[in-house]
């Protein structure tokens, strides 16, 4: 038992030793026995035996043990074992009580656990008070040696009032997992709308910008070219922004140039 307890520990457990039941001569048995009791028989309170005197090389443990596991059975205790721990059906953080622990705290999650924590807390305050009492009396007499120490029942109970205040915390952990991804979420969401304000004002900038080199892409005006030898009234006559170049004034302009 201590070698099999100690396989189902290993991180890399082995194949079951009973594998090696799992012959096809087995199986054939254990269908024949199914066919001859019912489905609904229960092969451990019966004589296998008996039912099967007319085959051969019957197994001298229930074949029973070849059956699949009853499915029904698991869901309806809620959990089952695999290489020795035992895992539960529908995840779940178990109680204190389901753990074998003696819980001091309502097991009910809608029922306020603020004043049960505190008396905890008040208990193990005093606990710890009369602890150190304890360890300040003088050592017991051989008479009274086989009577257990008074400090011993008192670490005991510190032991389960800790017991309790950790269950009692794990039991918030869902709790704080979803106030904490609803903070981050929180914290994302206005990252982004910080972003999203920020490539807005960029956006409006950009649009001023090219609504401004529009309107002076429209309204700019290109003076002509003024000869050093023009005149005033040639001059004024160029620059005058109702004036329109001709081959006429470019031809005069050149033999003036010439």
């Amino acid at each position: 038992m201590d070698d099999e307890e100690t396989e189902l520990r290993n991180p890399f457990p082995s194949p079951p030793s009973h594998y090696t039941r799992y012959t096809d001569h087995n199986l054939r048995l254990l269908k024949l026995l199914r066919e001859r009791l019912g489905e609904d028989a229960d092969l451990y309170s019966i004589n296998q035996y008996e039912v099967l005197s007319d085959q051969t090389d019957v197994p001298d443990w229930p074949l029973a043990q070849l059956e699949k596991p009853r499915v029904d059975w698991i869901l309806e205790e809620g959990y089952y074992t695999v290489f020795g721990d035992t895992w539960f059906v529908k995840e779940k953080i178990p109680s204190l009580a389901e753990l074998g622990g003696h819980q001091l705290y309502p097991a009910d999650p809608s029922v306020d656990r603020r004043p049960a924590l505190r008396s905890i807390l008040r208990s193990m305050l005093v606990t710890y008070s009369k602890l150190l009492d304890a360890l300040l009396l003088p050592p017991p007499t051989a008479s009274s040696a086989d009577v257990e120490p008074e400090w011993k029942r008192h670490v005991e109970w510190i032991n389960v009032l800790a017991q309790n205040v950790m269950a009692a915390a794990n039991d918030l952990r869902p709790v704080q997992a979803r106030n904490n991804l609803e903070l981050m979420m929180r914290r994302q969401l206005e990252l982004r709308r910080e972003e999203t304000k920020s490539i807005h004002a960029k956006c409006d900038t950009l649009e001023a910008q090219l609504a401004a080199l529009r309107q002076a892409s429209q309204t700019a005006s290109y003076a002509p070219a003024v000869p050093s030898t023009a005149g005033p009234a040639q001059v004024s006559r160029l620059l005058s922004p109702t004036h329109e170049v001709t081959l006429s004034d470019v031809l005069s302009w050149a033999e003036e140039v010439s």
